[in-house]
């Protein structure tokens, strides 16, 4: 199979440029990925294994890694161009005690502890040192990676790991340096060269902030103006990969310089068109990013040094682990948090390929001991989304803070139990708290129960999924039971329990979506409706007023929309989902000629020629029904 593969790829190179690695390494990543996230594995693994298996060790349809490795890392750059879209300058001046405090404590900590668990594995100690410093530097791919997928980018927890990962960032420019100035050719480079070297670091920087804050919104302005969209996403790239070209040129890192970019345009008026038009750029290289690690992974290295790279994987992600989770515990970060950043944190980054490959230009590595050090990091990271699935697995989920928010009491009544207590909750309970119902409210979001009080609620915290909550907060005496929580599985099981406990309580539910009203119906509910009907109903209203339609028409309109919707729902409650189409209004096909609305008297002809159309008419329905 390698062999036809290489044979097509020969022939596809005599006619022109070939396309088969680029198929090939597209269909290897659409095929994986969706395998590897179906058993839970995560996109990065499926991104790596899907590398591997096309790579010089694998199917061997792409024989040169490096060099699509080096195109790849655009989508670090990207992805980090987006992040900082995210980070207006205030936003990351709130977090410069993170990135400054935790950041240098954490980087220092573990750099010493990888050190000294290089020395004891056997390195000598310069590699040692090298090899520390390259791992301490975490894949800032795979952690956006997955803190994007499980939406934790924004969280306290989720900023901390930024900040640590923005000062590894940072951190690449003196490291780099410091690997320089201790190679054996060091003393070659005067104090003016360094000098020198530093001035034009800073230069780039002052010159980066002064393009993004002068220059790049007036651009972007003349750009709209013209209306052309090709050329405003052509600038969008010219802007990322530019900065990430002055970063590089002076010596800096490239993903520093768009992130650095994208800082500075996070206060545009055109921040969201811009990241618009870079994601799909950024989804599919940052995708390749991971092939081509993927591919790097030399198996002949593994094979001939599997004892040291084994031995070195396992005490660097332990000890490096280990520091993130003392440094963490230190600053006061609860366990559940600690252990979560050291798991997901414990690995080797794309950077160190960068400290490694310097290292190795100036002799202070050989070519078998960088190969040896490479491999190390990309099993590292190989076994990241492993080991969070077995962190996920293996600890328990984390106890709810309920420091100020108070627990349903055992006995709880009132003549209304209300569950959840969201946007559509509060509207709810306005009329009934009007009245003087007595409400009873639960609701298992703390943040939500806090905001609450506030505003002058008490709102009881407890989980409605559960039947002994339910009995605790009074379902056994409520009058009426009125289930307002937005996901449409949970509803749904607290009305079949409901239903089967407590028959004699009224019960209300706000239904997700059609099927789910239908589901509602069939378990038996007293009552519920779509979250957005009305809404939309008053909204379509009061559009047709705007387009100067009566309002007396336009609510006759909307009340013949409400019973047709009404007729349609009794239908498929007997028939399913498509039953009553019919029912509905389209923008397609040929206008259906019966009116909108039911007339209130039977029409009469008020002379002859009315007289006989209207016969006509009668005589075709009568042939229609027989």
């Amino acid at each position: 199979m390698a062999g036809e593969a290489t044979h097509a790829a020969a022939e596809a190179a005599a006619h022109g440029f070939d396309l088969f690695p680029v198929v090939a390494i597209l269909a290897a990543g659409v095929i994986a990925v969706p395998i590897f996230k179906r058993f839970g594995l995560g996109s990065v693994l499926g991104y790596l294994a899907a590398g591997l298996a096309i790579g010089p060790f694998g199917l061997r349809i792409v024989s040169e890694p490096e060099t699509i490795l080096h195109t790849a890392e655009l989508g670090v750059v990207m992805f980090l161009f987006v992040i900082g879209l995210e980070m207006q300058p205030r936003r990351l001046w709130s977090l410069r005690k993170e990135i400054f405090g935790l950041g240098v404590l954490q980087v220092a900590t573990c750099a010493t502890l990888l050190t000294g668990a290089g020395v004891v594995i056997g390195l000598p100690p310069l590699i040692a040192l090298i090899a520390g410093l390259g791992f301490v530097l975490t894949s800032t791919a795979i952690v956006f990676q997955v803190l994007e997928e499980r939406g934790e980018i924004a969280t306290p927890a989720g900023q901390k790991m930024v900040s640590v990962l923005l000062l590894e960032d940072l951190a690449i420019v003196p490291l780099l340096a410091f690997v320089a100035f201790i190679a054996p050719q060091a003393e070659d480079v005067s104090l003016a060269g360094r000098l020198t070297g530093i001035g034009i670091a800073v230069a780039a920087i002052a010159g980066l902030v002064i393009v993004g804050r002068f220059l790049l919104n007036p651009l972007f302005r003349i750009l709209a103006n013209a209306h052309a969209r090709e050329v405003m996403t052509a600038a969008a790239l010219l802007v990322v990969l530019g900065a990430a070209l002055a970063m590089d040129i002076s010596g800096l890192s490239m993903a520093m310089g768009a992130f650095l970019a994208g800082v500075l345009l996070s206060e545009s008026t055109f921040r969201h068109q811009l990241e618009a038009d870079i994601e799909p750029f950024r989804g599919i290289l940052l995708g390749l990013f991971f092939i081509a690690v993927g591919m790097s992974l030399d198996l002949n290295v593994i094979a001939q040094s599997y004892p040291l790279i084994l031995l070195a994987v396992i005490a660097y992600m332990v000890v490096k682990s280990a520091g993130i989770y003392a440094v963490a515990r230190f600053l006061r970060s609860s366990h559940t948090e600690a252990l979560e950043r050291a798991v997901l944190m414990a690995q080797g980054g794309e950077f160190a390929f960068v400290l490694f490959s310097s290292a190795l230009s100036v002799g202070i590595l050989d070519a078998g001991m960088a190969a040896i050090l490479n491999a190390t990091v990309i099993v590292s990271m190989i076994l990241t989304p492993l080991a969070i699935m077995a962190m996920t697995r293996l600890t328990p989920k984390p106890e709810t803070d309920l420091d100020g928010v108070e627990e349903v009491p055992d006995g709880l009544s009132g003549s209304v139990l209300m569950i959840g207590f969201g946007r559509f909750a509060q509207l709810v309970s306005q009329p009934l708290l009007a009245k003087g119902v007595d409400v009873s409210i639960i609701d298992n979001d703390v943040e939500m129960i806090q905001a609450a009080a506030d505003f002058g609620f008490k709102v009881y915290y407890g989980d409605g999924t559960r039947p002994d909550i339910l009995h605790a907060a009074g379902a056994g005496t409520a009058t009426a039971i009125l289930v307002c929580i937005d996901k449409p599985e949970d509803a749904t099981r607290i009305a079949e329990h409901v239903k089967s406990e407590y028959p004699l309580a009224k019960l209300y539910v706000r239904a997700f979506d059609r099927q789910h009203a239908l589901e509602l119906v069939r378990i038996g509910v007293d009552y519920q409706i779509r979250e957005t009907l009305e809404s939309a109903l008053v909204f379509g209203s009061e559009a047709l007023v705007a387009l100067g339609v009566d309002a007396d028409e336009a609510r006759e309109i909307i009340e013949d929309v409400r019973l047709r919707d009404a007729d349609r729902f009794e239908m498929q409650i007997a028939g399913g989902m498509m039953a009553g189409a019919d029912m509905l209004q389209g923008n397609t096909g040929i206008p259906k000629p019966s009116p909108l609305t039911k007339p209130r008297r039977q029409g009469t002809a008020i002379n002859p020629e009315a007289e006989e159309i209207v016969a006509a008419r009668e005589r075709e329905k009568a042939e229609e029904a027989g």
